[in-house]
């Protein structure tokens, strides 16, 4: 578990520098043919580990119930973003894995709802959860690449 803790930190740098290093209406922007941005990508991750680790688990999310519900699956960035949400995702892009490593470590994470994905993965533990979360990172630290290149070559 602690390599894929590891990785997850690694892939959270590269968002926080993502984040960091981007300019605000980059971040914000919807290219055509796309149906989010860099930004929602970046809050969506954060979301979705709380979803699959803590909810899953029966345990209290660590991020506000108002980043979850702006952010989860099946929504769409509004093209806003406030300083204080971009702050608090800052934050949380660390401070979320870390707490999670914690929690593992002291054995919080005893029961688990079973869940089958929309990647069709059935994750039946924290362990399975904890997996296919480094996977979905993945996929969106892809799609942020893809929307950086094509913000970046338009004319």
């Amino acid at each position: 578990m602690e390599k894929l803790l590891s990785i997850t930190l690694q892939n959270r740098k590269a968002l926080y520098t993502i984040l960091t290093k981007t300019p605000e209406a980059m971040l914000l922007q919807i290219p055509s043919g796309y149906r989010n941005n860099i930004w929602w990508n970046i809050a969506h991750v954060v979301v979705t580990q709380q979803l699959l680790v803590y909810a899953l688990s029966g345990l209290d999310m660590k991020v506000p119930t108002e980043l979850v519900d702006k952010f989860k699956k099946g929504t769409v960035p509004d093209g806003t973003a406030t300083k204080e949400e971009m702050d608090m995702i800052k934050g949380f892009l660390f401070s979320t894995i870390e707490r999670t490593q914690e929690d593992y470590g002291n054995g919080l994470f005893k029961d688990f709802k079973e869940y089958t994905t929309s990647a069709k993965v059935t994750l039946k533990d924290i362990e399975d959860a904890m997996a296919f979360n480094l996977f979905h990172e993945g996929l969106h630290l892809g799609a942020i690449l893809s929307l950086e290149k094509v913000l970046l070559t338009k004319p």
